[in-house]
């Protein structure tokens, strides 16, 4: 079986072609190839910009049986998609995200894969606010032009993903704050996490390569239960014996103080989906661990493999723990 992983060289891409190419299956990767990857000789590379007419070329003549695009990003990148691959794939499968659902003007999660249409709330004027919503648009837009092509297509809107290889560092960012043993400060301590385990997904996507779906849909992925941004904070400390919890400071007195609240706690901007994945557990079969099973498994594979040092994302933790301590916290 041939598969074409468009991205791939960096977490849930990079896992998925090695965890192809192990089962026997022929990958290529089709990227713009800035960042080595450990594949080796396992698979093909194929190097191409995929808003030029290279990409076009380097697919010219070529036949897959399935295609996974992690890095389809806007209307023309999907236009181009369609053009170049529909008659060349068996199944085109779409990574979307959970903020297709955010720019709506009427979001109330967990929103489940009927809130898709109608219509979007304007730009918004704050400059974070700003690209997020870009990106949410543009994804909508991509989705609506894959979704009239003229092949088999399936999309899967992801909210925020997990896991060993996530070059954001959200939950080990977390870790870090936690072991020092300081506050955890967040805008929300109630806001509702309902995100997605990496592994989870790969596996749903292995199983559509395996057994195609015989039409078209988009699949909302997610865990199965909600939990809140506090009790996210209080789990990481139980697991490793700190006293550290969540303490509410506002968005507007972090950034006073030049601090990046989402730095502080990935989980506190506006723009975290919340998603029901209902329907791909009932047609897909699309199955979860609990949250608690998958973050005790990051936590332990991170504590197993600390040097010492912080990570990047603790910048600004003494800045963090400073704003604390001028606010009266203990």
């Amino acid at each position: 079986m041939r598969v074409l992983i468009i991205g791939g060289n960096r977490f849930l891409g990079l896992e998925l072609a090695l965890r192809l190419s192990a089962q026997g299956k022929q990958v290529t990767l089709l990227n713009r190839g800035n960042v080595v990857d450990p594949l080796g000789a396992r698979v093909e590379r194929l190097i191409a910009d995929r808003g030029s007419d290279h990409f076009d070329q380097v697919l010219e003549g070529r036949q897959f049986d399935a295609v996974v695009d992690f890095a389809l990003f806007d209307r023309e990148q999907a236009e181009r998609a369609v053009r170049a691959l529909s008659d060349r794939v068996g199944q085109y499968i779409f990574i979307s995200t959970g903020q297709v659902y955010l720019v709506r003007t009427e979001y109330h999660p967990p929103a489940c894969e009927s809130d898709y249409d109608g219509p979007i709330i304007p730009c918004p004027d704050r400059p974070g606010d700003r690209e997020n919503w870009t990106y949410g648009a543009d994804k909508r837009a991509a989705e609506d032009v894959i979704s009239r092509a003229p092949m088999l297509a399936t999309t899967l809107r992801l909210p925020m993903v997990h896991g060993l290889r996530d070059y954001r560092e959200r939950i080990a960012s977390l870790l870090w704050r936690v072991l020092d043993g300081g506050p955890v400060l967040v805008v929300d301590p109630e806001a509702q996490v309902r995100h997605v385990y990496g592994p989870a997904v790969l596996r749903q996507i292995e199983r559509l390569i395996d057994q195609p779906p015989t039409s078209s849909a988009a699949y909302n992925l997610a865990q199965e239960e909600s939990v809140s941004v506090r009790e996210v904070v209080r789990l990481i400390a139980s697991r490793v014996g700190s006293k550290s919890r969540a303490a509410v400071v506002g968005r507007e007195a972090m950034e006073e103080e030049g601090l990046d609240p989402v730095q502080a706690c990935a989980f506190s901007g506006r723009w975290m989906s919340c998603l029901d994945a209902t329907l791909a557990r009932t047609t897909l079969g699309f199955t979860h661990e609990p949250f608690e099973v998958y973050l005790h498994a990051l936590i332990d594979a991170y504590l197993s493999r600390w040097n010492g040092e912080p990570g990047p994302s603790m910048e600004q933790r003494d800045r963090e723990l400073s704003l604390w301590r001028k606010r009266g916290g203990v």
